[in-house]
């Protein structure tokens, strides 16, 4: 256990006493969401990115230990393993070095170098090896054998693979070339601007190296990998093996093998380990940003104790209209015609006046597909009854929602256009509610999302949202199954059990009614409470982040006021006097523990999202026809990449605001100076009508 902690302490640059600690409540069940609210005492604070990173690194390092104890048992069958080689074995600290350290004793195909062995050439390599050789007295085949098995040995020395590793991670560079009679098509990619790209390795943005393989995926592009100086590299690596004071014709059969071995064998198989870790890397931060814009997303404001009008507006179809209610239930629906080709606006503003008054509704979520702008200059001029704020909503994944199980099992004599439509009203009530019944990979907002490593997406986006919904928490009472099924140590068997509980029974009163939920044994109680959240309950506690295991802290808190529990909630002048040092101290619980209490009780119910919604999004131009170099115009936020992000002015093309556009100040990370949905004003500075491209600007506006 000792190793693997400092293993993990060493890859997360973290305390080895919180990372001991994080590993040890992993190990017992506790989720990273309930570690780093919950058990900040045992951690020593790690936060949640910590106990995380903690979490990641701690399945890399028991991974390296299942293979670490292959390698030895195998080496050991091999009759190979001597003290010193164990040594190296157990101290390898990457997959990389294991690997190395492995490769002489790996079962084998049939090599070159083994039908050699097998006619008999080994021990003439050897003493060609050794050096003293005057002259070489053997026949021509003897000799290419014996250079084989000589080129086998020299590519399986971990010092010659680590120096052409260290060769293309300073000096490397990745090349493009157009794939062979596809030069033609490549002009008209999206993939023109790579024809003839060459970058050094280290320099290569990710999106740049995502985008490089997909055209080589898809047939337009030929990659390369070179180093800037190969014979360099070559007469070093022959300098490093062999002995020193080698015979001539020794060293000349030496140098030759350890050339054929670069070749042949050690370049080609660094190249590959080169490109996946290209690859990962590009991965990782493809992921990250993935990751980013869906926390972005999930902990929108959400519009609390509104009505909703809900529109998903088209043309041929019509458009279609919900009315929700606070809760987001369905109140009715229709269908308008108020664009093309009827253009029945006069009957369209009747439908929607009529819905309005009859369901008390406060504002409209306009999706903002096809048909969104035409829609919303009709909304615009239709006079409804109060002037309803109008909301445009992003549909990305509406569509696979309304096809959905969950959808069929919430409205089963609707279509699905009217699920559809239902979920754009309930985005607007609830963003987090409602994207979390959706795949997170289907709503949109990625870079190269198709290409990454899937698994490792679906992972870190299945984090996403479990870490976005127990930072809010879920009124235990209305939280969908599919929503439940994020919280802390509950999953979605127990979850379709709390629901199906609710139904039978009505509503929980209390938390501790939940442990009469079939399933609900202590530890899933434990590690899900203190994310459950219980408005109407008796215990003003019921409905706080504060853990029933510290209920009785509250108690005594409020005892030490003179008041009740009640009465200390929301109470800022008892609880200014609350002394968490002293109190801490005297050991009524740990310091950060009562902190938090402190922060829940002076905001009771509290939701972390902040409720700023702005004014609706309304475009100036509606074709792509109308755009002119050096025309400013409003705009929406779309998507966020490492290169920049997408910006919707209003038509069906988003134009790219790339990361030196920004602004006139270097930016780091697009991230740092804008969010999505963002409204934002860009200047035109490049409209490509061919590929139907739109190139923005923040600058000087």
């Amino acid at each position: 256990m000792t190793r693997i902690v400092k293993a993990v302490a060493r890859r997360t640059s973290l305390p080895e006493a919180g990372v001991g600690a994080v590993i040890s409540l992993l190990d017992e069940g506790a989720t990273v969401p309930f570690i780093s609210r919950y058990r900040k005492e045992r951690t020593g604070s790690l936060d949640e990115v910590a106990v995380r990173a903690v979490e990641t690194a701690l399945e890399a390092v028991r991974e390296l230990e299942k293979r670490r104890e292959f390698v030895l048992g195998a080496v050991a069958e091999a009759g190979a393993l001597t003290p010193e080689l164990r040594a190296r074995i157990e101290e390898a600290d990457t997959s990389t070095d294991l690997e190395d350290l492995y490769a002489p004793y790996k079962p084998k195909r049939r090599t070159r170098a083994s039908i050699a062995r097998e006619k008999g050439f080994e021990p003439l390599a050897k003493r060609i090896m050794a050096g003293r050789m005057a002259r070489i007295d053997a026949s021509e085949e003897a000799v290419e054998g014996a250079c084989d098995i000589i080129a086998e040995w020299a590519s399986e020395t971990p010092r010659l693979r680590n120096m052409v590793r260290r060769a293309f991670s300073r000096d490397g560079f990745v090349e493009a070339s157009a794939a062979k009679d596809r030069e033609k098509e490549l002009e008209t990619s999206p993939y023109a601007e790579y024809a003839g790209f060459s970058r050094e390795l280290r320099r290569c943005r990710s999106h740049q190296y995502l985008a490089l393989r997909r055209a080589e995926a898809e047939g337009f592009l030929k990659l390369k990998y070179t180093i800037s100086d190969e014979p360099r590299l070559v007469g070093s690596l022959c300098g490093a093996f062999g002995p020193k004071d080698a015979s001539r014709p020794c060293r000349e059969l030496i140098d030759a093998a350890v050339t054929d071995a670069y070749k042949r064998l050690i370049k080609p198989s660094v190249e590959n380990e080169t490109a996946s870790a290209l690859k990962e890397e590009a991965d990782t931060v493809a992921i990250g940003i993935f990751s980013d814009n869906l926390r972005q997303l999930l902990l929108a404001p959400p519009l609390r104790g509104r009505r909703v009008l809900a529109l998903d507006p088209g043309f041929r179809t019509g458009c279609k209209v919900v009315a929700v209610d606070e809760q987001g239930a369905l109140l009715a629906d229709a269908v308008i015609y108020p664009v093309e080709p009827r253009r029945d606006t006069d009957g369209a503003a009747r439908i929607l006046s009529d819905l309005i008054r009859r369901h008390r509704l406060d504002v409209v979520a306009l999706g903002n597909g096809t048909a969104s702008r035409e829609t919303e200059r009709f909304l615009a001029s239709a006079g409804l009854p109060g002037n309803p704020q109008v909301y445009v909503v992003s549909e990305s994944g509406a569509s696979v929602y309304s096809a959905s199980d969950i959808a069929r099992a919430e409205f089963p004599d609707k279509d699905v256009t009217v699920r559809g439509a239902v979920s754009i009203g309930r985005r607007l009530i609830d963003p987090l509610a409602e994207l979390v019944k959706i795949d997170p990979k289907s709503i949109g907002v990625g870079q190269y999302q198709h290409d990454v490593d899937q698994s490792r997406l679906q992972q870190a986006l299945d984090y996403t949202v479990m870490s976005c919904v127990n930072s809010v928490g879920v009124d235990v009472n209305t939280a969908s199954a599919k929503l439940l099924g994020y919280i802390s140590g509950i999953g979605p068997l127990l979850a379709s059990n709390i629901v199906k509980y609710r139904t039978e029974n009505g509503p929980f009163a209390s938390r501790s009614d939940l442990r009469r939920v079939p399933r609900m044994g202590d530890k899933a109680y434990e590690l899900s409470a203190g994310f459950l959240r219980v408005p109407l309950s008796a215990n003003p506690l019921d409905n706080t982040g504060i853990h029933p295991e510290s209920y009785a802290v509250v108690e005594a808190l409020a005892r030490r006021q003179g008041i009740d529990v009640a009465s200390l909630a929301a109470n800022g002048a008892a609880l200014d006097r609350v002394d968490v040092d002293a109190l801490a101290a005297e050991g009524l619980a740990g310091r950060e523990t009562l902190a938090d209490i402190v922060a829940e009780l002076r905001k009771p119910g509290r939701d972390p999202r902040v409720d700023d919604a702005g004014d609706a999004f309304v475009p100036e131009v509606s074709a792509f026809d109308e755009l002119r170099e050096g025309m400013v115009l409003p705009g929406l936020v779309s998507n966020i990449t490492a290169f920049g992000a997408f910006v919707n002015i209003g038509i069906k093309e988003s134009g790219l605001l790339h990361i030196s556009e920004i602004s006139s100040r270097r930016v780091n990370s697009v991230s740092d100076v804008l969010r999505l949905g963002q409204q934002v004003r860009v200047k035109v500075i490049g409209v490509d009508t061919a590929r139907k491209r739109i190139s923005l600007s923040m600058k000087g506006i």
